[in-house]
């Protein structure tokens, strides 16, 4: 009877030199580290929360900085690892005070983007919705007509041409959250701007889209039929 060989098989990483598994490990230390920091410490920035991850680390910012894509994989693994309920009831928070701000704004068709729709938001994090206004004074009037305070700052966004450009933001406080409006003109209805993460056109939701992100997540039957929020 012919004995069968066994044989080992080598995975891809194993396959890899010694130095490209410990140059990855290291990606992987520095991911980690800055999704505890962007989770825990109220930093939005992700290549400051990388930078700083490296140094706490001790390891060369040049050679092991992950992506911004490795990075908010590490953050939505972190949450899940650590956020529990209190996780889930902040973000379900962020929501409702999300779709009251969208009512608000109703008449410069608000969407709501970033880390309360993508579900990595925390209790530091802002708001962020993109309205739609030839110009920033409109949005601004209404603010005044309504006697709320807000504060104005400006953004760089990198463009899908390379270019950056520079947009307006006005921030305001609704039930002890800050929300964040970026400016846009109208036809950026029609194609998101950039992603900071992937550089992909942004996800965004309708205040439609959001209803049906609470009802899903309580898990009730939605009224209205959803849609993948895309903008």
């Amino acid at each position: 009877m012919t004995r069968s060989r066994k044989t080992r098989t080598k995975s891809i990483e194993d396959s890899l030199p010694r130095h490209i598994r410990r140059l990855r490990q290291i990606r992987m230390e520095v991911a980690s580290e800055a999704a505890r920091i962007i989770a825990t410490e109220g930093q939005h920035n992700y290549h400051a929360a990388k930078k700083k991850a490296a140094e706490r680390i001790g390891v060369s910012e040049r050679l092991a900085l992950p992506s911004n894509i490795e990075v908010k994989e590490a953050l939505l693994r972190y949450q899940d690892l650590y956020g529990g309920t209190a996780h889930s009831e902040n973000l379900e928070a962020l929501r409702l005070i999300a779709v009251e701000a969208m009512q608000h704004m109703e008449a410069f068709n608000p969407r709501l983007v970033g880390s309360v729709l993508d579900g990595t938001a925390n209790q530091h994090s802002r708001i962020a919705l993109h309205v739609f206004s030839e110009s920033t004074e409109l949005v601004i009037l209404h603010f005044l007509e309504n006697n709320i305070s807000f504060s104005q700052e400006q953004r760089q966004i990198r463009w899908y041409d390379g270019t950056h450009r520079v947009v307006p933001l006005v921030i305001f406080e609704l039930e002890d959250a800050a929300v964040e409006l970026t400016v846009l003109q109208p036809v950026h209805l029609r194609q998101a701007p950039p992603s900071p993460i992937d550089g992909k056109p942004q996800r965004r939701a309708t205040l439609a889209d959001l209803q049906c992100l609470l009802a899903d997540a309580a898990e009730l039957q939605p009224v209205m039929e959803c849609s993948n929020p895309t903008g």
